[in-house]
């Protein structure tokens, strides 16, 4: 695939030439700082996958007319783009410098092409390269996504539209294994609703609704091309739609490849056989999954972290020891030989039975019981005795608690 070049400008043919504000203030540029993504990033002589600068206004391709941030990771920045050539609203995904982008366009053409469904997996439409500063960088678009899973967004939706999002994130996550693919990362930033097409609003009117790009040239950081520090869209609940989604495949695999792209969930998200240097597999994602069903039921993640040993402690809590022969394979600093010992048993006050008690008091019994069932049986530590998402789909709790709430 060709390298293309970048035309920065500000076209013309919008109510106005308006790309945002910068920072005028001590103050402004506190809190922008707090929002985007830290400037060393930016820095090739303290990083190895650089990012790449990017300012509200230019085209990228000579199609993308950056108008917007939507937000950053640790290895991409993903900017709102209006799309020239099909009049449309896009996210573009900016991959760091390296080849770290190129193992996701692999498995998202795996996806393409053996999955089923992928009405609810986020796929892209096209893929171009961006010269960069003697690197090269790859740009993955997608369409334009609404908020993700986050307890702002929670605190605005129904018991109903959460559980809904929890089973379409379930056959998502089926379809996904039904063709041979372990996602590895579902946390709460890779879930997301849909969002109501933007397309037809003049930019100030998108600002309007998304909020108007607050913004700073990068500092400290002799670049090549300018490039800002932006802060994220913030999507109202009039533009979320009920449509629930999975996207970022960066380190999903196919089960039984010999080479496995490195890297883990987030801690609160990873089962705690993957932190014990377990081989990933279906079970790891079920794991996974039952923290974002317990988030969205609960409201709250499943397990504290602030106890000394962190999220483990936090499990081994409300679940009981560890097994004995995981002794001395936990793959972070801090363990304790406490969560192996096999005379101690869950705390009656924070385990699972307590924990659905006190996050949901207004459910009755019955249901209590369902959700209790339902988390039971993936919260396991031995990944084959966890259901898979077809039995959870199938299961008669999991299904009681979908009626329920009209799913």
């Amino acid at each position: 695939m060709a390298i293309v070049t970048v035309a920065p400008q500000s076209p013309k043919g919008d109510d106005t030439a308006d790309f945002g504000d910068f920072v005028s203030n001590e103050d402004e540029e506190l809190d922008l700082e707090e929002v985007v993504e830290p400037w060393v990033k930016y820095d090739a002589k303290e990083t190895s996958h650089v990012f790449y600068p990017i300012r509200v206004g230019e085209v990228l391709n000579e199609r993308y007319l950056i108008e917007h941030k939507v937000g950053s990771g640790g290895f991409s920045t993903v900017w709102m783009a209006h799309d020239l050539q099909e009049k449309r609203d896009v996210a573009l995904k900016v991959m760091s410098s390296g080849d770290y982008g190129e193992h996701e366009v692999r498995m998202q053409d795996e996806i393409i092409q053996t999955v089923q469904d992928t009405s609810h997996l986020v796929t892209y439409l096209a893929t171009f390269f961006l010269p960069g500063n003697g690197s090269r960088h790859r740009v993955l678009v997608f369409p334009l996504m609404g908020p993700c899973l986050c307890s702002a967004t929670l605190r605005k939706v129904t018991m109903a539209t959460r559980m809904s999002a929890a089973q379409q994130l379930l056959r998502a996550l089926e379809n996904l294994h039904n063709a041979g693919i372990v996602h590895r990362d579902l946390n709460e930033r890779n879930c997301m609703w849909g969002m109501v097409p933007t397309h037809k609003l003049s930019r100030s009117a998108k600002y309007k609704t998304l909020g108007r790009p607050l913004k700073q040239t990068i500092p400290f950081v002799d670049l090549w091309k300018v490039g800002e520090l932006v802060r994220p869209i913030e999507v109202p609940e009039s533009l979320r739609t009920e449509e629930f989604y999975l996207g970022d495949f960066g380190i999903a695999m196919k089960l039984g490849d010999s080479t496995v792209q490195r890297g883990y969930p987030p801690m609160e998200f990873c089962s705690p056989d993957r932190l014990h240097r377990k081989y990933p597999s279906f079970a790891c994602d079920m794991w996974s999954y039952m923290v974002i069903f317990s988030r969205l039921y609960l409201g709250f993640p499943p397990f504290p972290t602030y106890l000394k040993g962190g999220i483990i402690s936090g499990i081994v809590r409300s679940l009981g020891p560890l097994p004995e022969d995981w002794k001395g394979l936990y793959t972070h600093p801090g363990g304790l030989d406490s969560w192996y010992d096999q005379n101690e048993g869950p705390d009656p006050n924070n385990d699972l039975t307590s924990t659905i008690a006190y996050f949901r008091p207004d459910a009755d019994p019955v249901e209590r019981e369902h959700v209790h069932s339902i988390m039971s049986r993936v919260f396991t530590y031995c990944p084959e005795k966890r259901l898979t998402a077809t039995q959870l789909l199938q299961d008669s709790s999991f299904r009681a608690i979908m009626e329920r709430y009209g799913c």
